[in-house]
């Protein structure tokens, strides 16, 4: 049985955070195992209140799952503080691990889930002990502290991610201005890059799509994928997952994390070497 770790803030509504996370541990057959750093009162219309953990009982919980556990993956999520960041990085610098840090900073309805002086502590702390980052378009905006309006904006900040020393970027392109595909770009420390194309689905149920595309790629780092091919797989995952929505609530609703395996055969995710 393969062990992976989800470090995230927990969504009361159980489309993003924690629950998501672990719902897609579930889907993948891995066994997920949670660190919380905060609790939300949210639902699809949005969040209405934050209650961050003490750092010390962040620091325990962590602590306990790596003394028990042979933890093959983690993936951290909304973190809250520089306090929180600095002392999870601190264990984690102990461990041989592989990291993938999703970088939540806003929610869908537009709610900061990162205080502004935790940026930096996630970019000189985090970042230097990460396999992958997977930042959408305006949290690798906030990290690098440059706009982005093209591809070649895209590079540019891809390059600046890479020199904290993180080993791979996927930088997820739904923010793009593109009707028709949903295009992700992929850079590594060696200079290799790809990018993957998927057909945009028109819709509103998108609440927790990046903690969704992270534990996912947790998962299959977790079981033994090389680095690619888990990315590729987890971009699948997502896709089906936004295209055989749940439409559940009234605002943004949650994507389905049951989907991948009913439909996997069917997705079609186009790369390009760039």
């Amino acid at each position: 049985m393969h062990i992976v770790t989800t470090i995230a803030g927990s969504d009361s509504g159980g489309g993003a955070g924690i629950q998501a996370d672990l719902k897609t541990f579930q889907e993948l057959k891995v066994f997920g195992t949670s660190v919380i750093t905060a609790l939300t009162a949210q639902n699809t219309l949005g969040v209405s209140d934050v209650l961050p953990i003490e750092v010390s009982f962040v620091e325990k919980q962590l602590k306990a799952l790596i003394e028990d556990f042979s933890i093959s993956a983690i993936k951290t999520g909304m973190l809250f503080s520089s306090e929180i960041i600095q002392s999870i990085a601190h264990i984690l610098a102990e461990v041989n691990i592989p990291l993938i840090v999703d970088p939540v900073m806003i929610a869908k309805g537009g709610e900061s889930l990162l205080q502004q002086e935790a940026i930096e502590a996630l970019r000189n702390y985090l970042l230097p002990l990460a396999t992958i980052v997977t930042p959408n378009i305006p949290e690798a905006e906030t990290l690098s502290g440059r706009k982005i309006n093209s591809i070649a904006d895209i590079k540019e900040v891809a390059q600046i991610l890479l020199q904290t020393g993180v080993q791979c970027v996927v930088m997820k392109g739904g923010h793009l201005e593109d009707i028709c595909h949903a295009t992700d770009y992929v850079f590594f420390q060696d200079g290799g890059s790809f990018s993957m194309q998927s057909t945009r689905i028109a819709t509103a149920n998108t609440h927790g799509t990046g903690c969704t595309f992270s534990a996912a790629l947790t998962a299959f780092l977790g079981l033994g994928l090389p680095i690619e091919k888990a990315i590729e797989e987890a971009k699948k995952f997502i896709q089906l997952a936004i295209t055989h929505d749940l439409s559940i609530g009234n605002g943004h609703g949650p994507t389905n994390h049951f989907a991948y395996q009913q439909y996997k055969d069917s997705c079609e995710v186009i790369i390009h070497e760039t």
